[in-house]
């Protein structure tokens, strides 16, 4: 079933996707259960895409909470090929100013006890993410984004915490030290699953403040986050429409292949219900 091949995630303060033509809702069941919402299917930039709400609409599940098997798995389900994820962070670097977006090259994890694998129950599977994000779709975003009028920085390490409390001062001040740059609690385990489900995943990564560390950040309140979060959903509705666009049709990338070398298990000792409820991602490998 191939629905859309552009796949959209929106995080805080984006929750619908402006510019939406001839959408419709989509709920889904998977092998992991329900995904954070329904999808919403339409028309973007004259392509079809999928967009979900990551939270849910109206911001009803917390990071630590989320289903990111089951949101990633939904997506594959539409027959998504490249996924663009949304997400607000802090920055841990004076030169990552609010409103500015950073598009990560790699992750840093510092989540307890998240599940980031479809794999296990008699199957192991160990792929290649050395590069955790789709230099391709990075590219294509970074383009969209300066294009649109966007201050964009290629590049960057995305610190993922669990949440939901903010940083310590003290974390905030460690995690400066090792030369983190944003700071933010859910896209590590959706790049992880997106590789695992060969779908070429990047952040766009939308800084609403500076974290604890800075002198200032006492003095932000939050009508000044949410003003931040407006603005940058603006922006993002913006850079989205301008890298939908700039998609190709058909894509040679390493995401495309990404089990072909990553199967580990002897095919005929894979119970079969295993087999079953993972054949989305691995029939073509195990036949």
């Amino acid at each position: 079933m191939t629905i859309a091949k552009i796949g959209i995630i929106g995080g805080s303060g984006l929750y619908s996707m402006p510019g939406f033509t001839n959408h419709q809702e989509v709920n889904l069941d998977t092998p992991w259960g329900r995904p954070s919402d329904a999808f919403m299917v339409g028309s973007l930039a004259g392509k079809d895409v999928a967009f979900l709400a990551r939270h849910g609409r109206g911001h009803r599940i917390t990071p630590s909470e989320l289903n990111f098997r089951a949101n990633i798995w939904g997506m594959k389900m539409l027959g998504v090929e490249w996924i663009i994820s949304l997400s607000a962070v802090g920055s841990l670097k004076e030169e990552h100013k609010p409103l500015d977006f950073v598009i990560p090259d790699q992750f840093f994890d510092r989540t307890r006890g998240r599940v980031s694998t479809f794999f296990g129950d008699g199957l192991v599977g160990h792929i290649s993410f050395a590069d955790p994000v789709s230099a391709d779709l990075s590219d294509i975003l970074h383009r969209a984004a300066t294009g649109v009028g966007v201050n964009a920085k290629k590049g960057g390490t995305y610190l993922c915490m669990e949440g939901p409390a903010f940083s310590t001062k003290a974390e905030s001040n460690v995690y400066r030290s090792w030369g983190m740059d944003i700071i933010g609690m859910t896209n590590l385990q959706e790049a992880k699953l997106a590789r695992e489900a060969e779908i070429d995943y990047a952040s766009v990564a939308m800084v609403t403040d500076y974290d604890c560390w800075h002198p200032h950040h006492d003095a932000v309140t939050v009508a000044d986050i949410i003003e931040v979060l407006h603005k940058n959903a603006d922006n993002a509705a913006k850079t989205v429409a301008a890298a939908v666009a700039l998609i190709p049709e058909t894509r040679d990338t390493k995401a495309k292949s990404a089990l072909a070398h990553a199967l580990m298990t002897d095919p005929k000792t894979i119970p079969a219900a295993t087999r079953e409820r993972l054949s989305l991602i691995v029939s073509k490998y195990l036949g």
